[in-house]
C-alpha cells in the first residue's frame, strides 16, 4: 500500500485568471492533479518494491472517496487503475439544505472567487500572493469562510459533475467497491410546519408528492415522525443510483456494496459515525482509546481481507486468515440489490431497500432523463 499527500483547500483548489493565463493546460485542481501524479509515480516505480504496476487499485474514504470519483472521471486518466474503492465518497444532493456549500464551481465561477480572495489577502496580483507565507495564506483562508475549496470543471482534468458522469458510464471500466457507514450523511428534510413539509413534497416530486406523502406517514399528527421516515441515507442514496445506472447504460461493471453498522463502544454511545470504519479496514482498533473487544477485532480481520482479496484480483471473496471461507460477497445488481453488512460479524445482507428508498430512486430517475440520456 502506498499513501500519498495532496494539496488542500485554497493551496489545492483556488483559480485565477493569472494562473489560468500562466498555466491553461492545469489552470485548476492542483490537489486531484498531485493525487494523479503519484499515482503515475507508482506506476513507474512500484515494481521495484515488488508491486505489479499492470494491478493498481486507487481507494479513498469521505474526501479522499471522492477524489477517487473524479480520478475515474477524468478524460486525462486512462489506463490510470485496476479497480477502486470509494468509502463513503458517492455524494449526490437529495432534500433542499440551503446551509449546504457548493461543492462543484466552474473555472468561470472558481477564477472569481479566487480575485476576491487575493483582495482579502491583500495581494494585487500572482507575484504578490506567492510572496506571501504559507501560514498567514492558511490562517487567512479559514478567516475568509466564503468558499469550499474543492473540485473545478476546468474543462482539462474535470469535464462536469463526477457523479453524473458515473452515472453515464463517462469513466474507466473498473469494479468499484463502495459503502457507508449507518449514521453518516443523514438526508432530514427540513421543515418547521406540515404546510412546509408538503411545499417540498410537491417542490421536489410535483404528480408523484401525494405517493410520497403517502410513505412518509403524512396522515401521523406528529411531523417529527413524517421527517424520520423520509430520512435515509445519503450515501446509499448515490450507491444505489449508481447501481442502477451501472444496469441501464450496460456497462454491467463489478459493484461491491458494504454497510458498516458495528456496535461501537464507548461512553458516548456514538453510533457508526462517519470514518469510524478506517479502523476496521486498516486494522488498526488496538490504536483508538475505545474499549474494543474480541468480535471488533475478529470484524476487523475479515473486512481487511476482503479489501485485501479485492485489491488482488478484483473479487473481495476468499478465505479469512483462520483458513475458513468467508461469506460469499455478491456483486450488487439492480434485481439483487444486495450488500455486506459489517455488524456483530461480515454477513451478506439479502436486504431489500425500504419503500421510501425505491421511491427516492426511482424519482431520481425520471426527473433527471436529460443527464443521464447525455
Amino acid at each position: 500500500m502506498v499513501t500519498i499527500n495532496y494539496r488542500l483547500n485554497a493551496f489545492g483548489f483556488l483559480c485565477h485568471p493569472e494562473i489560468t493565463a500562466e498555466a491553461p493546460e492545469a489552470p485548476a485542481n492542483f490537489g486531484h492533479l498531485d493525487q494523479q501524479a503519484a499515482t503515475r509515480w507508482v506506476q513507474r516505480n512500484i515494481g521495484a518494491f515488488g508491486g505489479d504496476p499492470d494491478n493498481l487499485t486507487i481507494g479513498g474514504q469521505s474526501a479522499g472517496g471522492s477524489s477517487v470519483m473524479n480520478q475515474l472521471t477524468s478524460p486525462q486518466n486512462k489506463d490510470l487503475c485496476q479497480r477502486a474503492i470509494v468509502q463513503s465518497g458517492l455524494f449526490n444532493k437529495l432534500y433542499p439544505n440551503p446551509g449546504m456549500p457548493r461543492f462543484l464551481r466552474t473555472i468561470e465561477e472558481a477564477e472569481r472567487e479566487g480575485i476576491q480572495f487575493f483582495s482579502f489577502l491583500g495581494a494585487n496580483s500572482l507575484e504578490e500572493a506567492r510572496k506571501l507565507d504559507a501560514v498567514y495564506v492558511r490562517d487567512k483562508m479559514v478567516e475568509y469562510n466564503k468558499a469550499f475549496w474543492g473540485t473545478v470543471v476546468d474543462h482539462k482534468f474535470s469535464v462536469g459533475n463526477a457523479f453524473e458522469l458515473f452515472l453515464q458510464n463517462k469513466r474507466l471500466q473498473v469494479p468499484v467497491m463502495l459503502g457507508h457507514t449507518t449514521d453518516e450523511f443523514l438526508s432530514i428534510p427540513e421543515a418547521a410546519s406540515r404546510d412546509e413539509f408538503r411545499r417540498m413534497a410537491v417542490e421536489m416530486f410535483d404528480q408523484d408528492a401525494n405517493a410520497f406523502l403517502e410513505l412518509c406517514g403524512f396522515s401521523s399528527d406528529i411531523l417529527e415522525e413524517v421527517i424520520s421516515k423520509a430520512s435515509v441515507n445519503g450515501i446509499e442514496y448515490a450507491i444505489r443510483i449508481a447501481g442502477q445506472a451501472n444496469a441501464d447504460t450496460g456497462a454491467d461493471i463489478p459493484f461491491y456494496y458494504y454497510n458498516f453498522e458495528a456496535d461501537i463502544p464507548g461512553w458516548d454511545n456514538p453510533g457508526a459515525f462517519h470514518s469510524v470504519d478506517l479502523w476496521f479496514f486498516f486494522e488498526t482498533l488496538a490504536k483508538c482509546w475505545r474499549p474494543f473487544v474480541g468480535k471488533h477485532y475478529d470484524l476487523a480481520r475479515q473486512m481487511c481481507n476482503y479489501w485485501a482479496n479485492f485489491i488482488r484480483t478484483g473479487d473481495p471473496n476468499g478465505k479469512d486468515s483462520t483458513g475458513e471461507e468467508m461469506p460469499i460477497w455478491e456483486p450488487y445488481t439492480p434485481d439483487a440489490p444486495f450488500g455486506m453488512k459489517f455488524a456483530g460479524q461480515a454477513e451478506f445482507a439479502r436486504e431489500v431497500p425500504d419503500d421510501i428508498m425505491k421511491f427516492l430512486v426511482k424519482a431520481y430517475f425520471r426527473q433527471n432523463q436529460r443527464i443521464l440520456a447525455e
